[in-house]
């Protein structure tokens, strides 16, 4: 293994009941977790996630709602997958978009704190789009020669991402061979919450979306703060929801 590890790295994958970070659930979580010394540990669960699967999303990944009726719910096993991230680096595929994001809005549901501060985020599907522009079936042909069987299950997705990864290091070398170098070779993005909803520009906090897009969020909280009460009430992500109440307190303290 030429990628060189200064902490662990887990790599996740999730299958879900869709793709709204607000509204879906997990139905399978997968991670599989690399030592510094490569050892590698692997944790995978079924979870119920309290709301029908639709058809749509079992024909992708295979769950069904008679699957996953006597699994546990998330904040059940929310604790003990809090634990086995500790001190973890994150990757993925497209996990900085979709599975990192609406696993830290599972934790947010079951009352768990999780953070990402700290932690290096690295998305293998961007490297590869930066590469080669393919989809996950054929980037493991493409880099590891090899089928992937079992698509849309989460363990095999997740062990196929990490196999992946180990290749790009290989084939390019100027990715670099440790986590901060390849997230600096992909460049990262300086984000506010997970749902894209604000942006940062001239160091500040701005709305990406609806009518206020473009402008700085505490101005629009001092000039109009019943947007926060309305934002708050909408279908949106706790995650954005828990970021729009810290740049809320903020604005409320300055007025102080």
């Amino acid at each position: 293994m030429k990628l060189k590890l200064c902490c662990p790295i887990a790599i996740i994958d999730l299958e879900t009941t869709g793709t709204n970070l607000a509204t879906d659930r997990i139905v399978e979580l997968a991670i599989v977790k690399i030592e510094v010394d490569g050892a590698r540990q692997v944790k995978r669960k079924l979870i119920n996630p309290q709301m029908p699967i639709p058809k749509g999303a079992s024909d992708v990944h295979g769950i069904t709602n008679e699957m996953v009726k006597d699994a546990p719910i998330f904040k059940q096993v929310a604790n003990e997958v809090r634990q086995f991230l500790e001190g973890c680096d994150l990757g993925g595929y497209n996990s900085n978009r979709f599975d990192i994001p609406l696993l830290v809005e599972e934790f947010l549901r079951a009352g768990q704190t999780f953070t990402v501060d700290g932690r290096k985020m690295i998305d293998v599907q961007r490297v590869f789009h930066m590469m080669e522009q393919r989809t996950l079936s054929a980037a493991y042909k493409f880099y590891c020669q090899k089928t992937l069987e079992g698509a849309h299950g989460a363990e095999a997705d997740a062990l196929a991402t990490w196999e992946i990864l180990l290749a790009q290091v290989e084939r390019y070398p100027d990715l670099g061979l440790t986590i901060e170098d390849i997230c600096k070779f992909c460049g990262e993005e300086e984000m506010v919450d997970f749902a894209r909803r604000f942006v940062i520009t001239d160091c500040k906090e701005v709305f990406n979306f609806g009518k206020h897009k473009g402008r700085p969020v505490e101005e629009v909280f001092r000039q109009e703060p019943q947007y926060y009460d309305l934002m708050m009430r909408g279908d949106v992500p706790l995650h954005t929801k828990q970021k729009l109440t810290e740049i809320m307190n903020r604005t409320l303290l300055k007025k102080v």
